[in-house]
């Protein structure tokens, strides 16, 4: 027990003079960061002289110039004379006297030729177009009348009022006729000077029949003019 005890402590006695021999951690991180540095220093500074040992060649930007071609000159012919084929020699031959001429015979003037003829004359349709053209007239207007007895158209009633009051007097109506005989429109023209017989009248005329006028054999439209005499003695 007792050298157990003493080995014992023995070991913790060299533990404790171990850690207190053993520098701190501050110190040996110093130490490792220093030669690390050293280390790195020193592959900066062979890579410096390895790259000032071999420089960098730049190579020249390539250029390109266009070179202009001369125009190549067809190559030149050598004129060749066309061969023209040997004609045979012509025999002309032997001159003939010309002929004698004979007297030239003169022509009379009746055996001329004949003189041109004269150009015919201008045809008579101008004459024909001066003359101007009478237009026919259209045929006479027959008038419309309303005074048949076939027609049956009654007189006016007289206005009891008119009779006492004792007014009396002649109406003019301007009547427009159709072309079937029926008033188209009925208007005062002249007036009697009392309002009363002015619309007996034109309320009598507005209900009666006409012959209409006619041009020709045509009926047509027309105007004509009623007169209408009212008297207290009728």
């Amino acid at each position: 027990m007792s050298q157990a005890s003493s080995s014992s402590s023995s070991c913790c006695a060299y533990f404790e003079s171990a850690q207190e021999e053993r520098p701190p951690f501050w110190h040996r991180a110093g130490i490792v960061l220093a030669v690390g540095g050293l280390h790195l220093l020193g592959l900066l500074l062979a890579f410096g002289e390895l790259r000032q040992a071999t420089p960098r060649e730049f190579s020249p930007v390539p250029s390109v110039r266009v070179l202009q071609l001369a125009p190549r000159e067809p190559p030149i012919e050598e004129a060749r004379t066309p061969t023209v084929p040997s004609r045979p020699a012509r025999v002309r031959p032997a001159a003939v006297p010309p002929a004698p001429r004979k007297a030239a015979v003169p022509v009379p003037l009746s055996s001329a030729a004949p003189a041109l003829a004269a150009p015919p004359a201008p045809a008579v349709a101008a004459q024909s177009a001066a003359v101007p053209l009478v237009e026919a007239s259209p045929p006479p207007l027959i008038a419309a009348r309303f005074d048949v007895d076939y027609l049956h158209n009654p007189k006016p009633v007289y206005p009891a009022t008119s009779r006492r009051l004792n007014e009396q007097g002649k109406v003019v109506l301007r009547v427009r006729v159709s072309a079937q005989g029926l008033p188209l429109s009925v208007e005062v023209k002249q007036s009697s000077g009392f309002p009363r017989l002015d619309e007996a009248a034109r309320t009598a005329v507005e209900g009666w029949r006409f012959i209409p006028a006619r041009q020709g054999s045509q009926m047509v439209d027309s105007a004509v003019l009623v007169p209408l005499q009212f008297t207290l003695d009728s």
